[in-house]
């Protein structure tokens, strides 16, 4: 037996030691799933299996880096190396390219991320002349991205009478249009968005069986990580892959299968053994996360799930604080109570910010939260804001770049053409798109000889054309010659980016610079990492950096920047899967927010909803925290909130209820309490909205501030607000219970005020 396996306790060795034959590992949250992993890829390598023979895949580059790390300090750097390890957008991206002429695409693709596939649908549905409010790019992009991890095409989206009724039923007629438009300007473009790097893989194993049997023959071993996770696509892809040997072994957790609406299916996970009569199980049951408290909250909670593969989670660890069920009054309150929970045990305990997560179910919700952390001047990062590669300056960067690899991409040359300014105006681009659309010829081809295209210009603008296709070819001829951070270094410079920022001495243009020299020293660690020792390849290139970060996923930005570190987290706790914190607040634990009101509607969606609960739980090592509010502020009124169905099924043995913001309620009679005050406030609810649907505070209070009548408020008067200070009215609008007044508040700034409930001081 290989010596490093004495890490492991007993079922983690079986799990590894199980090389053959179809192998499902079931593991629990705070398990060592990612060590079974890494463990089982170095048994196989020190029991002679070739890495070339391994296809290891993972949902986030970050996983896979740290399990090829891993497994380099277990075994041999230089095998680990070699290895076919990576996310299955990575290593099917590395397939495509190297069967790309079978499908009709050059080497050098690109891959199109969220944003720029958005770009691309804005701009079709402008085209098409749709209404961008009916055709949000974001719900298009949406319901193509869900055909497409279906296997539907565009053909197929358009011949399908039933998908064809479903969208006139929302009135959208036009999507399976803008379906088949996008995808014809993607392949002009010579690109692929994320999910067609699935739907294209699938058709390369389908159309072509001789690379299919190239590809089962190379993958001797398959190793999926965080099976629940995967889509149709991903099945097909696998289940062809491995079906030469059925050397498959998959690891995941039903519990956590929390990604419905990116397409996920559970049923992947739930029917392993009906696709492998002959698979073998492994449970892993033993959490080295949390305390045994709320190990057992969560064990409480998940049973109440029907659809699930049954088991046994325990821990070792001491039994810890009862997980605390805590009442607020309102957001507010409940934000500021978090806060300041925070502040007394970071200083109670010296415990660092980093310490400590609030988790919500929606982004809303942070707001509060970030005003109370600010009160207290708790440093915090809000998880899920524009990520560093979405920000404008980088992106116009990277469509240089993007250029640069592959001129055939339109939306970059749209995007970089007149950036730095250089006089190539829009009658100009204009021109070009039209004769290549005329021509059904791809904009760089018109842009080198617009003239050949019927393109007419006057001189001075033909000349900076030209100027600058030439600028990008001299690019593209030293793309291979210089590795990727001397090639970003001669992109900023020439182009004239660089001297652009520093011309713009304004703290929004030291804003830009700063960010594109952070992208830069990207580039330099990039090729720091992969310096080439004697007889291994050369430093990388920019085309793989682009592939690289093309294909991040939101968890492999997460803590990217050493100033991140010391601070509070905030983030939906979709979120937070597959981290660990301390202490973690969930807030908002109210029925119609968590579960969601649009996830109630049949038993399945109420499950995963469960099953988040669940994962939000199981982030705690030390404390879980769950606050609900009594009443909330939601789409512009006040409503009373109920508490989630959630709270009610965790096992009173291993909960605390603290009654309204940390009164204790009697030990003896937690559970009856809680429930005689929830009857209470059901009734208390529906006399409420029976009498009055929003109850008003009292008019008036002792400081002076008071609710006023709306008509003695007008625009250009001055009033103060409690917790804004002073400021000036600029537009009133409504009635009645309605009305509403825009206020310009001097340290505030704008805010719209329902005037129903904010207290004010006419001063002017």
């Amino acid at each position: 037996m290989a010596d490093f396996l004495k890490d492991l306790n007993e079922p983690q060795k079986q799990a590894v030691q199980a090389t053959d034959g179809p192998v499902i590992v079931i593991a629990g949250a705070g398990s060592g799933k990612t060590r079974v992993l890494t463990y089982r890829v170095a048994y196989l390598l020190s029991i002679g299996v070739s890495p070339f023979h391994i296809l290891a895949l993972t949902f986030t580059n970050k996983a896979a880096r740290e399990m090829r790390e891993r497994v380099a300090r277990i075994i041999d750097p230089s095998k680990a190396k070699s290895l076919w390890m990576g996310t299955f957008h990575s290593m099917f991206a590395r397939m495509l390219r190297a069967e790309s002429d079978k499908l009709g695409f050059p080497q050098n693709f690109t891959i199109y991320d969220t944003a720029d596939s958005k770009r691309v649908i804005r701009a079709i549905v402008k085209e098409q002349q749709l209404d961008d409010k009916i055709y949000a790019p974001s719900y298009v992009l949406a319901r193509i991205s869900n055909a497409k991890n279906n296997l539907i095409s565009a053909l197929d989206y358009n011949e399908d009478a039933e998908i064809q009724t479903q969208d006139i039923q929302t009135k959208k007629p036009r999507l399976g249009l803008i379906y088949s438009l996008y995808q014809q300007k993607l392949r002009k473009a010579s690109a692929m968005d994320f999910d067609d790097l699935l739907f294209n893989t699938n058709v390369l194993l389908r159309d072509f069986p001789d690379v299919l049997y190239k590809y089962q023959q190379r993958f001797h071993y398959i190793m999926v990580d965080e099976y629940q996770d995967t889509n149709f696509a991903q099945y097909l892809i696998v289940k062809k892959l491995s079906a030469n040997n059925e050397n498959i072994c998959v690891v995941g957790d039903d519990a956590q299968s929390i990604y419905a609406f990116r397409g996920a299916n559970i049923r992947n996970i739930l029917n392993f053994k009906n696709d492998y009569p002959d698979h073998r199980i492994f449970k892993l049951e033993q959490n080295y996360r949390s305390t045994r408290h709320i190990v057992n909250a969560a064990n409480s909670l998940i049973a109440h799930n029907k659809e699930q593969i049954r088991k046994k989670i325990w821990t070792s660890n001491q039994a810890g604080d009862k997980v605390q069920i805590v009442q607020s009054a309102n957001e507010g309150e409940e934000a500021s109570w978090v806060a300041g929970q925070i502040f007394t045990l970071s200083q109670q305990k010296q415990l660092p910010n980093s310490a400590f997560a609030v988790l919500y179910r929606t982004n809303a919700q942070s707001r509060a939260l970030e005003e109370a952390l600010r009160k207290l001047n708790i440093p915090y990062r809000v998880f899920g804001s524009l990520s560093f590669y979405q920000r404008k300056e980088v992106k116009d960067l990277l469509a240089y770049f993007r250029l640069v690899i592959n001129p055939m991409d339109e939306d970059a040359f749209l995007r970089v053409v007149n950036y730095p300014p250089r006089g190539i105006g829009a009658t100009t681009v204009n021109k070009l798109l039209a004769a290549g659309r005329d021509t059904a010829r791809p904009l760089w081809e018109v842009a080198l000889d617009p003239l050949a295209h019927g393109v007419s210009m006057h001189g001075g603008s033909r000349a900076r054309l030209e100027d600058f296709t030439s600028m990008i070819q001299g690019f593209s001829a030293r793309l291979f010659k210089l590795n990727a951070f001397d090639m970003g270094e001669l992109i900023v410079n020439k182009s004239g980016i660089r001297k652009l920022h520093f011309e713009d001495g304004t703290p929004e243009g030291l804003n830009r610079r700063d960010n594109t020299e952070e992208l830069l020293s990207g580039l330099k660690d990039f090729v720091q990492s992969s310096v080439a020792g004697e007889g291994e390849p050369p430093p990388p290139t920019l085309d793989e950096f682009m592939q690289d970060i093309a294909l991040l996923t939101d968890a492999d930005t997460k803590n990217n920047k050493p100033e991140d570190t010391d601070k509070v987290s905030l983030m939906t706790i979709h979120a937070a899967k597959g981290l660990e914190f301390p202490y973690v607040f969930i807030t908002g634990v109210e029925e119609n927010l968590f579960p969601s009101q649009l996830s109630i509607n049949t038993p399945a969606e109420l499950e995963e909803e469960r099953r988040l609960f669940y994962v939000a739980l199981t982030r705690a090592m030390v404390r879980a925290t769950v606050v609900y509010t009594q009443s909330r502020f939601r789409y512009g009124q006040v409503n009373f909130c109920e508490p989630s169905r959630f709270i009610d099924e965790l096992d009173p043995g291993f909960v605390d209820h603290l009654g309204g913001l940390g009164k204790r309620i009697r030990r003896g009679d937690s559970q009856e309490n809680f429930g005689e005050s929830r009857r209470k406030f059901k009734s208390l609810t529906r006399e409420i909205h029976e009498q009055d649907p929003v109850r008003p505070a009292p008019e008036n209070d002792s400081s002076g501030f008071s609710i006023l009548d709306p008509a003695t408020l007008a625009v250009h008067m001055k009033v103060k607000h409690q917790r804004f200070g002073t400021g000036t009215i600029t537009a009133m609008e409504g009635s009645g219970q309605n009305a509403k007044a825009t206020v310009s508040f001097q340290s505030a700034g704008k805010k719209q005020l329902l005037l129903r409930y904010a207290r004010l001081k006419i001063l002017l």
